[in-house]
């Protein structure tokens, strides 16, 4: 009787045990594969996923059929061969002999990643954060907002600030801009996006993974600054700080996941949570431990990234621990600046983009998308455009008691103020001592003076955490801001 009254019992646990088994055995594809997705054209794609222990998985993607086993740990990863663009929606097939996963409406473009923190957080639909209207011109969002078009070559996969979800990317998957997330997708990301593809036609996938407040070192995995001289020394525990910070903890959460997706380049709006802790020292040295990390988690030793110098802000008014000068904020922009000499690195400049100096958050993110699209368009797709990028000074020679400056990336000149003279620019002699100097257009060059000068030698432009000045490009670019001297 005994036995009889048991057998029910262990045939249930039996079949439990089973359908945990089964369940433990499913195929799982990783969650930044769904739906609607756009993968890289022209390179290898890797695809993976988890599967039982030695489980032949199959994939079939657009005329392509590739196997592989998976391996002791359960995973299981897939290349498939370079793929031209298309705008086709494309089905994916994934499957074992017993299960299958079939994703629809995929698309073959350029992938491209934006990060940083809040200015690339800033939400398409500002008033989800109450960022301020712009006080010039139309509001180009908004306009947007009201429209809404359905470009069909356009996707999005969005990131939620959280690292609790690792290994999982923290996302709900791919998605078109007729999905109400895309109110929070990044609003330069959905700019640039729209110009690239207007431009092209090559559908385009946007990864929107941002943290407002954050610090690039929290983008680098801890063991990437083995290859730096000036850090490496600190990696004596695992928990080792940078600047009183440990680096890694978006990188992990909100990175790692991603990897080794192929991707065409990164969009990068980052540095003002570094400024604040008068970091320009060393972020160059930073941004290139996290740039050659990404640029060998993504397989591509040539990843592009695009970067914006952060605009004018009152750091000076800031009580932060340490108080702050009035030139902090250019001391961090010639740190940024120096970045552009690190391969493939980009840079675009907002000196004229901000309504209030109280505010960090400048509210024309469709200008910085448009000035970043251009770049890309020359650099990444071959279509000329001679000013997409900033003047950069080049130098400066005395020429009596005035300094001619020179400049390069002007193809076409300076664009004549609508004020009197330049503003924004002092000059020294040997002593050091700057005073605010006349400038003005001469063809290609600036020539500048003051009457209590009468050996000028050096020169400094924008110098000032207010500066926001008048001086452009005949495309309408700003000036980079700069000095050429060295002093503290």
């Amino acid at each position: 009787m005994l036995l009889t009254a048991i057998r029910p019992l262990s045939f249930l646990l039996i079949c439990c045990c089973c359908m945990a088994g089964h369940l433990s055995a499913q195929l799982k594809i990783a969650n930044v594969f769904s739906n609607d997705m756009v993968l890289q054209r022209d390179q290898p794609v890797r695809i993976w996923g988890t599967a039982d222990n030695g489980t032949l998985i199959t994939l079939q993607f657009a005329g392509q059929t590739k196997q592989c086993t998976t391996e002791l740990n359960r995973k299981w990863m897939i290349t498939l061969s370079p793929m031209p663009a298309s705008a086709q929606a494309q089905e994916m097939l994934v499957y074992t002999a017993t299960e299958k996963i079939t994703l629809t409406g995929i698309l073959t473009g350029d992938v491209w990643l934006c990060s940083g923190q809040s200015n690339m957080e800033y939400t398409f639909d500002r008033k989800l954060k109450r960022y301020a209207a712009p006080k010039k011109g139309a509001d180009f969002t908004e306009k947007e907002l009201a429209a809404m078009p359905d470009p069909a070559g356009i996707r999005y996969l969005y990131a939620e600030r959280t690292v609790k979800k690792y290994p999982q990317f923290p996302g709900n998957g791919w998605f078109t801009n007729q999905d109400t997330t895309v109110r929070y997708v990044s609003a330069i990301g959905y700019f640039f996006a729209k110009e690239i593809y207007q431009a092209t036609g090559v559908p385009i996938g946007i990864i929107s993974s941002s943290w407002g407040g954050t610090r690039v070192e929290q983008w680098t995995p801890p063991g990437a600054y083995s290859i730096s001289p000036t850090f490496r020394h600190l990696m004596t525990t695992d928990t080792f700080k940078i600047d009183d910070i440990k680096p890694g903890q978006m990188y992990r959460g909100m990175i790692e996941p991603l990897i080794p997706m192929a991707i065409k380049g990164v969009l990068w709006y980052q540095g003002e949570s570094n400024c604040m802790i008068e970091d320009q020292d060393t972020y160059r040295e930073k941004m290139m431990v996290m740039e050659l990390q990404w640029q060998k988690d993504f397989r591509n030793a040539s990843l592009p990234f695009y970067t914006v110098q952060i605009a004018p802000y009152l750091y000076s008014a800031r009580k932060d621990p340490k108080k702050h000068t009035e030139e902090l904020l250019p001391l961090f922009w010639e740190a940024q600046t120096t970045c552009t000499t690190l391969p493939s690195t980009y840079m675009v400049v907002t000196t004229d983009l901000v309504d209030n100096l109280k505010d960090i958050h400048p509210s024309y993110k469709w200008v910085i998308a448009h000035r970043l699209a251009q770049q890309a368009l020359q650099v990444e797709y071959g279509k000329p455009n001679p000013e997409s990028f900033s003047p950069q000074f080049s130098n400066a020679k005395r020429k009596g008691k005035e300094l001619v400056l020179s400049f390069n990336k002007l193809p076409n000149g300076f664009r004549q103020p609508a004020a009197d003279s330049l503003n924004w620019f002092s000059i020294a002699d040997k002593s050091g001592k700057f005073l605010p100097a006349t400038a003005k257009i001469s063809g290609s060059n600036i020539v500048v003076s003051n009457p209590s000068i009468n050996k000028p030698k050096y020169v400094r432009f924008a110098w000032n955490e207010r500066a926001m000045p008048n001086l452009f490009s005949s495309d309408g670019l700003p000036v980079i801001p700069f000095r050429n001297d060295s002093f503290k």
